[in-house]
């Protein structure tokens, strides 16, 4: 095991929860940063409360998925670099798995929501073409995305797990 993978893997993980956690809270973040409302740092411990809204805003099962494709999609990440640097440019066969990756955060993010606004980005996103009235047709309200996003992500660390794992010679016929 190569540290620096993990803590690539863990650094990633980090960023892509702190984005989910904060996306929600983005005019409260900036609100608190840019006011004069006490200590630069009192505002700032309150920004780094909101990773508390995981247990409050979220459901179980958004909260769940959420905290899912953070991990998945670190642990993705950190297998793709190590896949990179291991065949030193080799970058052909990569293309589809490393697409299902960031097609899954892509997927995940837009089943990112809490449970008093549902899915916050997709519902902002069907509402720019006036259909956010779909997400009632979907038997969880659009957390199918989270749930879809989480399954690529297994089956990108799953290829590239498989990658790495494969020869890197020729086959013999």
């Amino acid at each position: 095991m190569h540290p620096q993978y993990l803590l690539l893997g863990v650094a990633v993980s980090f960023v892509v929860f702190t984005f989910a956690v904060w996306l929600p809270n983005t005019k409260l973040i900036l609100a608190l940063l840019t006011s004069d409302i006490g200590s630069f740092w009192d505002r700032l411990s309150v920004v780094f409360s909101l990773y508390g809204s995981i247990a409050t805003n979220f459901t179980v099962i958004s909260a769940s998925y959420t905290i899912a494709i953070a991990i998945l999609f670190g642990i993705n990440i950190a297998l793709l670099t190590y896949y990179i640097r291991t065949v030193h440019g080799g970058l052909g066969g990569i293309r589809r798995t490393g697409a299902a990756g960031i097609g899954g955060l892509v997927i995940g993010i837009f089943g990112i929501g809490c449970a008093a606004c549902g899915t916050f980005i997709l519902t902002s996103a069907l509402a720019l073409f006036g259909a956010s009235g779909i997400l009632i047709f979907l038997p969880f309200g659009g957390e199918e995305l989270g749930f879809l996003g989480v399954g690529l992500l297994v089956y990108s660390i799953y290829a590239i797990a498989k990658k790495i794992g494969e020869s890197q010679a020729c086959d013999i016929i």
